[in-house]
């Protein structure tokens, strides 16, 4: 993906990753809210070496000093130094569970030992802090007094008793909601990311993209009322979803220049992506362009263009390929229009063999000598393959596909069963687009979307 995919992406899951954050932050400052504080109490101690009484001992001492103080530091955490400091406390405590409560450090090239104690009590962690430490000195002392008579030759001093905290040092509720605020935004955006991975329904035309190379003649954005009102363009011309059809009647003018008839099969993948109000709408459009038009009913099996239209539905297609009625008997004009109809007529029992016979491609021959522009409202690929066989016959196929409906795979098997029969694609046409947020028609990439009609 792209940067403006990412972008479409968190642009349409923003309440989501709002939300998610906003849970993170309040997550971080429950846990702060409800935490035990803990309190750090310190203490230290000065360690020195005795004897010396010229600048070159004093060196060698303090350098000897530097040396032990990490294994002094080590001791605090040894039963010699915490059992004594439990008995002088009084502590109700073992050893081992004192280990986890008391520590010891040394910064770098000194002779100073921090001991630092950690607890929910503050007098608590500052009196076992200072009397760590003197148990720690009496513990050097016997460690390192190897003759009686001469002493120890280290001296530790505690140079600070460990002061009572003030403040706790934990929780943080800075931290907390900042570290809360970054994980809800890393899992929201973590979701808003997976949901778009798994979502396999087409968008927009970037979606077809990845699917065909064919041409994306236009986007017939979506219209509530659309079954109040199929025929839009003869209804509300003034409408954004009129001005779709415009716009794909000028894109169909240019479409596929090589070939002298002008005769196009719509289908789609699936059922209900309005494929035949396409179709009655675009022939409209395409009438009122000045061009003389058919529309012909071929869906065989579910029939939907003559009610659309408002016109009889007795005889047409059908009848008219055995023989029952004459061509001209059977083609209904619209209005005082240039646009013609040939319903579907009485529904037969082999759809496909009908479409995809010599009596259709004779048909189909006689019709674009007649007419400048031929539409046939055929019926889905995947569920019948009339479509597929009328489209080989036609020589051109216009593709619907709904968007957030019709999913890739579906698309897909769908182009590729016109490829097997050899039917060409001409190009497809994306309906039921949004007009507003992130997959509204035109979104990055002409800048802006219809208005609402000022009708």
């Amino acid at each position: 993906m792209e940067l403006q995919d990412y972008l479409r992406i968190l642009h349409k899951n923003w309440v989501l990753i709002l939300v998610v954050t906003a849970l993170g932050a309040c997550s971080g400052l429950t846990y702060s809210a409800l935490a035990t504080p803990s309190y750090a109490a310190s203490s230290k101690v000065f360690v020195s070496t005795s004897g010396g009484s010229t600048v070159s001992d004093l060196a060698q001492g303090n350098s000897f000093t530097q040396q032990r103080v990490k294994t002094y530091a080590d001791l605090i955490t040894t039963a010699a130094v915490l059992q004594p400091t439990i008995d002088a406390l009084h502590l109700e405590l073992s050893a081992s569970q004192l280990r986890g409560q008391i520590s010891a450090s040394s910064p770098v090239n000194t002779s100073v030992i921090n001991i630092n104690v950690v607890d929910s009590d503050p007098v608590f962690a500052a009196s076992l802090a200072t009397e760590a430490a003197n148990q720690l000195i009496d513990v050097v002392e016997d460690i390192e007094t190897t003759d009686t008579s001469e002493g120890s030759p280290v001296s530790l001093t505690q140079v600070q008793e460990a002061e009572v905290p003030q403040s706790p040092v934990s929780p943080k509720a800075a931290l907390n909601l900042g570290l809360g605020l970054l994980l809800g935004l890393v899992v929201s955006v973590a979701v808003a990311l997976l949901r778009a991975t798994l979502d396999t329904r087409v968008r927009g035309e970037r979606d077809l993209e990845r699917i065909t190379d064919a041409p994306v003649l236009g986007g017939i954005v979506f219209d509530p009322k659309a079954k109040q009102r199929p025929l839009i363009v003869h209804e509300d011309s003034m409408s954004p979803r009129a001005e779709s059809f415009r716009t794909l009647r000028t894109n169909l003018q240019f479409l596929d220049a090589e070939r002298s008839e002008r005769s196009f099969v719509l289908t789609s993948s699936v059922p209900s992506e309005g494929k035949s109000t396409t179709a009655a709408n675009l022939a409209i459009t395409l009438a009122d362009a000045g061009a003389r038009v058919l529309l012909v009913g071929a869906d065989l099996r579910r029939p939907k263009m003559a009610q659309y239209m408002g016109i009889e539905a007795g005889i047409g297609l059908t009848d008219v390929l055995i023989g029952r009625v004459d061509l001209s008997d059977a083609i209904q004009r619209w209005g005082r229009s240039d646009l013609f109809l040939l319903p579907a007529g009485s529904i037969p029992p082999n759809p496909s063999e009908l479409l995809g016979s010599s009596l259709m491609e004779s048909l189909i021959a006689k019709l674009d000598a007649q007419f400048d522009v031929v539409l046939y409202d055929a019926p889905p690929l995947l569920p019948v393959t009339d479509a597929a066989v009328l489209a080989r016959l036609v020589g051109g196929t216009v593709v619907i596909v709904a968007a957030g409906l019709t999913h890739h795979h579906q698309v897909d098997s769908a182009l590729a069963s016109l490829g097997t029969v050899g039917a060409p694609l001409s190009g497809l046409v994306l309906t039921m687009l949004p007009t507003k947020g992130p997959d509204a028609y035109g979104y990055g990439r002409y800048g802006y979307i219809y208005g609402e009609s000022t009708k």
